[in-house]
């Protein structure tokens, strides 16, 4: 009996979802690179400037969900689309946005969109490939938005200090109209509804027996991230205040930074089909410990380029194996809606972490922030060690019942 070729890898579609992702995450940090600049022209604060980045993720926070159930018989496609093109809309609104008011008023409309379009375009890369490919076709995805650290924030902070960040802000426009072409023309439709077999009875989400996995990650998220964002919200006044770089080589080091996400994105990739629960909490504990040696060594040039590189290794690495252990060991009926409350984790705490690094840097400058990372990171550490043995337990009696 002849075999059956297994399907080709579609890598081509694939770089495309991470395309659109990239513009996503480029668009919703681009205000980091940049925060020195629309401080100074708007005549607000840096921590004020900041919460555009807190503003943003609670709109995504408090929408995402909602917004997903509400659109949940609408074309995948269709809707990656739009998303984009909202995300547009509001780049351009940036870019015009005479005060900090109108400002913030887009941000808010980009969050609308943001949080939607990581609801649908996140499941996309497991309804390209086979159940077995899941994980790899994630990282693939997910480059996107760690190519959006490695080029896009910094060249848009690149743009903005040579021409000025309303010029990044259009530039970015532009960007994400591209990606929606690329999107329309190349993306296949996928069908995201799961039929109900014969005699199958569908089952509420809430007693879905893949929800405490859903549950264990977001939470995972939700904490880590918090300390990553505390500080990487304002790593720009951070560079300047603490190693005092000086402001031309912003961008060069968030590149450098991009680069060692890109190689946590390779990690994840490499090794996250082997034990990837054991290695989200390694890593999660491994980010905690480099907050500690950010605090302890930062005022030294060339540790904290080292560490910064270190820093976005570990970082890089967990989105991309915390989505892609969701994809896999989630249920078809639930990845939708699981990638949305993702999306909320995620946002939540970058709304979170920005809004607890504004107080920080207020009340005492830049210096601290590396401690909100550790402190964050280790309660993390201890929610995964608990809740992944309680998991395991109840597979076991599973198993043997």
């Amino acid at each position: 009996m002849p075999k059956t070729a297994a399907p080709a890898f579609p890598l081509a579609r694939l770089l495309v979802v991470a395309g659109a992702m990239f513009a996503s995450v480029s668009s919703e940090f681009l205000p980091t690179g940049i925060l020195p600049e629309i401080s100074a022209e708007l005549g607000v604060s840096e921590s004020q400037v900041g919460l555009l980045v807190t503003v943003f993720a609670f709109t995504v926070a408090l929408t995402a969900a909602p917004l997903t159930g509400l659109t949940r018989r609408f074309s995948r496609k269709r809707l990656m689309i739009a998303m984009l093109i909202a995300f547009a809309i509001t780049n351009v609104v940036c870019a015009i946005a005479p005060d900090y008011a109108v400002l913030t008023g887009a941000r808010v409309f980009g969050g609308l969109a943001h949080g939607l379009f990581w609801a649908v375009a996140g499941p996309y890369a497991s309804r390209l490939v086979a159940s077995v490919h899941v994980v790899r076709a994630t990282a693939v995805t997910n480059s996107g938005g760690t190519l959006a650290f490695m080029l896009g924030v910094p060249i848009g902070a690149a743009i903005g200090h040579a021409f000025g960040w309303r010029a990044a802000f259009g530039i970015m426009a532009g960007v994400i109209v591209l990606f929606a072409l690329l999107v329309a023309a190349f993306l296949p439709p996928v069908e995201h509804r799961v039929t109900l077999r014969t005699g199958e009875i569908a089952i509420p989400a809430r007693r879905d027996p893949t929800l405490a996995i859903v549950i264990l990650i977001c939470v995972t998220i939700l904490l880590a991230f918090s300390g990553q964002n505390t500080m990487n919200t304002f790593i720009a006044p951070w560079l300047l205040g603490v190693p005092q770089i000086d402001s031309s080589a912003i961008a060069p080091v968030l590149f450098l930074g991009g680069v060692g996400g890109a190689v946590g994105l390779a990690l994840a990739g490499w090794l996250g089909n082997r034990d990837p629960h054991r290695l989200l909490t390694l890593l999660v504990g491994l980010l905690g410990l480099v907050g500690i040696a950010l605090a302890l060594f930062g005022a030294s040039l060339p540790a904290a380029l080292v560490l910064i590189f270190v820093w976005n290794v570990v970082s890089g690495a967990i989105p991309p194996l915390a989505h892609g252990l969701m994809m896999r060991d989630t249920s078809l009926r639930l990845r939708d809606i699981a990638s949305a409350w993702l999306t909320v984790s995620f946002n939540t705490a970058i709304g979170l972490g920005a809004l607890i690094g504004a107080g920080v840097v207020a009340a005492w400058g830049v210096a601290p922030l590396p401690w909100s990372l550790t402190f964050f990171c280790a309660i993390g550490v201890v929610v995964l060690l608990i809740e992944t043995a309680r998991i395991r337990r109840v597979a076991r009696r599973g198993s043997a019942g």
